[in-house]
């Protein structure tokens, strides 16, 4: 090949945007070199290896990388609260991890129209990693399926989607802290957004102070309608509350609320 003809043939690769050519052999080099440089652009893989620059992009662009296709079909296969789980994790953000057996992230319809917040798990939700599953569970399910049975609504537990303020057990039952329900709150709010439900039912004061921060007890708070998040929120007596002793009054109370936020969620 002359000289004037080999400058030719690289110019055209460094318009492809090569910056390097390997030949991998003479012969094959001087084969290539005396074929027409658009075939060898097109099949010439065999034989030439070329690096071309990396495209120019926006700074828009820049800023959100794109993940790998195989990352981005593995998130593609996770529905919006998986995603939220996958997030906690195995969870050491507070100190509730260190006596806790299981996290108790959340059951029921993703997609409910009514979404129950308890304060946090109980020894039977800890080893089950199911949220109200213990006594109180067993009330809140007998709650929620007469209520919906009494108003006429084909409405039973799995139907609603149940959740803590925080997920893991604190230690003795006690009452979840501020700091930790500020952690937890982070994944509380996602999964609630995650839902989009059109009301929240609380239940207890502790959950009430976690999501509305009132100045007035539960007592004087339940039955009243009130918002979070730009969703309405009603307020209720925890079913722990109601299991003390003979309560007639309470669980009567209880189940006006329930059965005006299942009017309005379902109806």
């Amino acid at each position: 090949m002359s000289e004037q003809a080999l400058r030719k043939h690289l110019e055209f690769y460094r318009d492809l945007g090569f910056e390097e050519l390997f030949v991998g052999s003479s012969q094959a080099g001087s084969e290539r070199a005396s074929e027409d440089p658009e075939t060898d652009a097109a099949a010439g893989a065999e034989v030439l290896v070329g690096r071309a620059p990396a495209p120019a992009v926006s700074s828009d662009e820049s800023a959100t990388p794109v993940p790998p296709a195989s990352d981005a079909g593995s998130e593609q296969q996770l529905s919006p609260l998986q995603v939220i789980q996958e997030d906690i994790g195995d969870c050491t953000r507070c100190r509730l991890h260190k006596g806790r057996n299981t996290i108790v992230f959340g059951s029921g319809n993703p997609a409910a129209k009514l979404v129950f917040i308890g304060e946090g798990p109980g020894a039977d939700e800890d080893a089950q990693g199911l949220p109200f599953v213990g006594r109180a569970g067993q009330l809140l399910t007998r709650m929620i399926d007469g209520t919906c049975e009494r108003i006429g609504l084909p409405i039973r537990r799995p139907d609603v989607y149940i959740c803590n303020v925080v997920k893991c057990r604190p230690p003795d039952n006690r009452a979840p802290e501020l700091d930790e329900m500020e952690v937890c709150g982070q994944f509380l709010f996602r999964q609630v957004k995650a839902i989009q439900p059109k009301a929240i039912c609380v239940l207890g004061g502790t959950a009430a102070k976690a999501l509305l921060r009132p100045g007035v007890g539960i007592t004087k708070l339940r039955g009243n309608w009130t918002e979070w998040g730009g969703i309405r929120v009603m307020p209720t007596y925890h079913p722990s509350y109601l299991l003390r002793g003979y309560n007639p009054e309470g669980k009567r109370q209880a189940f006006e609320d329930l059965k005006e936020v299942f009017t309005y969620a379902y109806k």
